[in-house]
């Protein structure tokens, strides 16, 4: 604004600034438009509720998402945990030519078991799945055969889990396609019992 411009009219102009109330002023009032009003006066109870309501939706399906990955997640490391007893199992029986006798999935993944001192297992392994139901296991000397019970909230997609030396059934967690016989090697060298 140039120097000399005449806010004439203005409350507080002095008429000492060297200008002619005859000129035209270069001063504007401030707006006072309802949009002016608006602006200054902040959000309004319904541009509030709407932005609740599209936090809420976006809430809802974040956590449903974040639900459905975790039982994934949980059905696949029940998948794991049953793998690294049967290649255990596998190597056991590479190494003396048969399968130890279990009664139960616990004595298997116990301190004593031949699997855990032998190093076949890792130390520690729990004997419940992570949906907190007990894995089922039981050999003898020429077969093995271990469960998991699956996904109790969702059955269709995660449900039971077999595994035995020539193959696995269960369902896959991320697919929901049935995959039977599709896992590991047998132990025998690939032949049927």
């Amino acid at each position: 604004m140039p120097m000399n411009a005449c806010f004439f009219g203005h409350p507080w102009h002095t008429e000492t600034l060297g200008c002619d109330p005859a000129e035209p002023s270069h001063w504007t009032p401030p707006m006072t438009t309802p949009a002016a009003r608006r602006k200054n006066r902040g959000f309004s109870l319904l541009e509030l509720l709407v932005a609740m309501m599209i936090i809420a939706v976006l809430g809802t399906l974040g956590f449903s998402q974040y639900r459905k990955h975790s039982a994934q997640a949980r059905y696949l490391k029940a998948q794991d945990d049953l793998k690294i007893v049967a290649e255990g199992l596998d190597q056991y029986y590479l190494k003396n030519g048969s399968y130890p006798d279990f009664g139960s999935f616990d004595a298997m993944v116990e301190a004593n078991s031949v699997l855990v001192k032998g190093s076949l297992i890792r130390v520690g392994m729990s004997s419940t799945d992570p949906f907190n139901q007990p894995y089922e296991g039981k050999s003898n000397r020429g077969n093995y055969e271990l469960k998991c019970a699956g996904d109790p909230n969702n059955p269709e997609d995660a449900g039971p889990i077999v595994r035995t030396p020539s193959q696995v059934t269960g369902s896959s967690p991320v697919s929901g396609a049935k995959q039977p016989g599709a896992a590991g090697a047998p132990a025998d060298g690939g032949t049927k019992k």
